[in-house]
Protein backbone atom coordinates (compact mmCIF):
# COMPACT_ATOMS: atom_id res chain seq x y z
CA UNK A 1 0.00 0.00 0.00
CA UNK A 2 1.37 3.39 -0.91
CA UNK A 3 1.91 6.15 1.67
CA UNK A 4 -0.90 8.10 -0.04
CA UNK A 5 -3.38 5.84 1.71
CA UNK A 6 -2.14 6.20 5.29
CA UNK A 7 -5.68 6.80 6.57
CA UNK A 8 -6.87 3.50 5.17
CA UNK A 9 -4.22 1.66 7.17
CA UNK A 10 -5.77 3.09 10.35
CA UNK A 11 -9.10 1.40 9.64
CA UNK A 12 -9.79 -1.72 11.70
CA UNK A 13 -9.76 -5.02 9.85
CA UNK A 14 -13.08 -6.30 8.52
CA UNK A 15 -14.28 -8.50 11.37
CA UNK A 16 -15.70 -11.28 9.17
CA UNK A 17 -12.43 -11.57 7.25
CA UNK A 18 -10.62 -11.86 10.57
CA UNK A 19 -13.00 -14.65 11.59
CA UNK A 20 -12.30 -16.45 8.29
CA UNK A 21 -8.53 -16.20 8.89
CA UNK A 22 -8.90 -17.61 12.40
CA UNK A 23 -11.08 -20.48 11.13
CA UNK A 24 -8.57 -21.30 8.37
CA UNK A 25 -5.66 -21.28 10.82
CA UNK A 26 -7.48 -23.53 13.30
CA UNK A 27 -8.61 -25.94 10.58
CA UNK A 28 -5.02 -26.17 9.33
CA UNK A 29 -4.03 -27.14 12.89
CA UNK A 30 -6.66 -29.90 12.84
CA UNK A 31 -9.21 -28.21 15.10
CA UNK A 32 -12.79 -29.32 14.51
CA UNK A 33 -14.85 -26.17 13.96
CA UNK A 34 -18.59 -25.71 14.04
CA UNK A 35 -19.09 -22.94 11.49
CA UNK A 36 -22.18 -20.77 11.88
CA UNK A 37 -21.20 -18.69 8.84
CA UNK A 38 -23.49 -18.11 5.92
CA UNK A 39 -22.46 -21.31 4.16
CA UNK A 40 -23.52 -22.28 0.68
CA UNK A 41 -26.92 -23.69 -0.27
CA UNK A 42 -27.02 -27.39 -1.03
CA UNK A 43 -30.30 -27.08 -2.96
CA UNK A 44 -31.33 -24.82 -5.83
CA UNK A 45 -33.19 -21.61 -5.03
CA UNK A 46 -36.94 -22.18 -5.43
CA UNK A 47 -38.23 -21.14 -8.87
CA UNK A 48 -40.72 -18.57 -7.56
CA UNK A 49 -37.88 -16.71 -5.81
CA UNK A 50 -35.70 -16.70 -8.94
CA UNK A 51 -38.68 -15.54 -11.03
CA UNK A 52 -39.32 -12.64 -8.65
CA UNK A 53 -35.65 -11.68 -8.73
CA UNK A 54 -35.67 -11.66 -12.54
CA UNK A 55 -38.87 -9.57 -12.54
CA UNK A 56 -37.32 -7.04 -10.15
CA UNK A 57 -34.05 -6.91 -12.12
CA UNK A 58 -35.95 -6.16 -15.34
CA UNK A 59 -37.77 -3.19 -13.79
CA UNK A 60 -35.85 0.02 -14.67
CA UNK A 61 -37.07 1.61 -11.42
CA UNK A 62 -34.70 -0.78 -9.63
CA UNK A 63 -31.67 0.25 -11.69
CA UNK A 64 -31.06 3.36 -9.59
CA UNK A 65 -29.13 3.74 -6.37
CA UNK A 66 -31.18 4.15 -3.24
CA UNK A 67 -30.99 7.33 -1.24
CA UNK A 68 -28.04 7.48 1.12
CA UNK A 69 -30.38 7.14 4.07
CA UNK A 70 -31.78 3.97 2.58
CA UNK A 71 -35.23 2.96 1.44
CA UNK A 72 -37.94 4.50 3.61
CA UNK A 73 -40.03 1.33 3.93
CA UNK A 74 -36.93 -0.66 4.86
CA UNK A 75 -35.94 1.88 7.53
CA UNK A 76 -39.47 1.82 8.95
CA UNK A 77 -39.44 -2.00 9.01
CA UNK A 78 -36.07 -1.97 10.77
CA UNK A 79 -37.31 0.40 13.47
CA UNK A 80 -40.40 -1.78 13.94
CA UNK A 81 -38.12 -4.82 14.35
CA UNK A 82 -36.14 -3.01 17.06
CA UNK A 83 -39.36 -2.05 18.82
CA UNK A 84 -40.77 -5.61 18.63
CA UNK A 85 -37.52 -7.32 19.59
CA UNK A 86 -35.98 -4.95 22.12
CA UNK A 87 -38.78 -2.54 23.06
CA UNK A 88 -36.64 0.30 21.68
CA UNK A 89 -38.36 3.15 19.89
CA UNK A 90 -36.27 4.57 17.03
CA UNK A 91 -37.06 7.28 14.52
CA UNK A 92 -36.78 5.85 11.00
CA UNK A 93 -35.73 9.24 9.61
CA UNK A 94 -32.99 10.13 12.06
CA UNK A 95 -31.91 7.08 14.06
CA UNK A 96 -31.54 4.22 11.60
CA UNK A 97 -29.85 3.79 8.23
CA UNK A 98 -29.41 0.78 6.01
CA UNK A 99 -26.39 -1.45 6.51
CA UNK A 100 -23.90 -2.45 3.84
CA UNK A 101 -24.62 -6.13 4.41
CA UNK A 102 -26.73 -8.39 6.54
CA UNK A 103 -23.57 -9.65 8.20
CA UNK A 104 -22.53 -6.13 9.20
CA UNK A 105 -26.03 -5.50 10.49
CA UNK A 106 -26.13 -8.67 12.54
CA UNK A 107 -22.75 -7.89 14.08
CA UNK A 108 -23.72 -4.33 14.92
CA UNK A 109 -26.93 -5.57 16.54
CA UNK A 110 -25.22 -8.24 18.63
CA UNK A 111 -25.59 -7.87 22.40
Amino acid sequence: MTPDFHRIRRLPPYVLEEVNRIKARLRAQGTDIIDFGMGNPDMPTPKHIVDKLVEAAQNPKNHRYSASRGITRLRVAMTKWYKDRYGVHLDADSERARELSHQAASLSDAP
